[in-house]
């Protein structure tokens, strides 16, 4: 495939940073866009999946939504890796908390991803149940968090094909076989997007419910107010 692609209109390569921030919310990348960076350029709307580059600090990034679940972040990170050249691509989402101990607005660094989901068999037959963020990226954003005096928890998540499961319970067994202490959605698929093409993942997310104690935010809230994992992020532009 050439580009434009299917799904990222831009015929310029350089149109896009070598690190881009993927939020699920095509919005939440638009409002980022927004808020922090500065000589704003869009370079897509396919779809209403919303992708930006700018400076942030005098620094280039990119950042663009990625949809919900694992077949639409495989789309955009495989095309964004194979296709445009991109070296590094940092997901910032938001996920439910398993524990009761981490907290609404508690910053977690993923440092690998549990998942029963078939995407890695489908897309080149990968058994492998577990995957793990680049630890590079990981080493370089824990420091990030370090300079900011911003409390993060590195932890082992659950990606998930499903979001509304009959059965909510399901996650106390899930905890207790995998020791994931938190779901999303989207990780699993990008981490092996990254390994095939021989590029770097991470994953930052913000706890948005918590299903111990029955606590979350509102929309309004996981589109705005998650700015501690997004100033983290955005110290990786080059």
């Amino acid at each position: 495939m050439t580009i434009p692609t299917a799904h990222i209109e831009v015929k310029d390569k350089n149109k896009i940073a070598k690190t881009v921030l993927m939020p699920g919310d095509p919005l939440r990348a638009k409002f980022i866009a927004e808020k922090f960076l500065t000589d704003i350029e869009q370079f897509n709307t396919v779809r209403g999946m919303l992708g930006f580059t700018g400076t942030y600090k005098g620094r280039k990034i990119s950042v663009m939504g990625s949809g919900m679940g694992m077949p639409s972040i495989g789309i955009y990170s495989y095309e964004l890796y194979k296709f445009y050249d991109v070296e590094n691509i940092i997901r910032i989402g938001s996920s439910g908390s398993y524990i009761k101990e981490l907290d609404l607005y508690q910053v977690v660094l993923v440092e690998d991803c549990w998942s029963e989901s078939t995407y890695a068999k489908t897309q080149n037959g990968e058994e492998l149940q577990i995957l793990k963020a680049n630890p590079e990226l990981n080493k370089k954003l824990e420091k990030i968090s370090e300079d900011l005096n911003v409390n993060i928890r590195k932890e082992r998540i659950h990606s998930s094909d499903v979001f509304y499961r009959e059965d909510f319970t399901e996650y106390i067994d899930i905890l207790e076989k995998t020791g994931a202490t938190c779901v999303e959605m989207e990780s699993f698929a990008l981490f092996h997007n990254a390994n095939v093409t021989g590029k770097k993942a991470a994953c930052l997310l913000t706890i948005s419910d918590n299903l111990v104690t029955h606590e979350v935010t509102t929309s309004s809230e996981r589109e705005n107010a998650f700015t501690n994992m997004m100033k983290i992020a955005l110290e990786m532009a080059e």
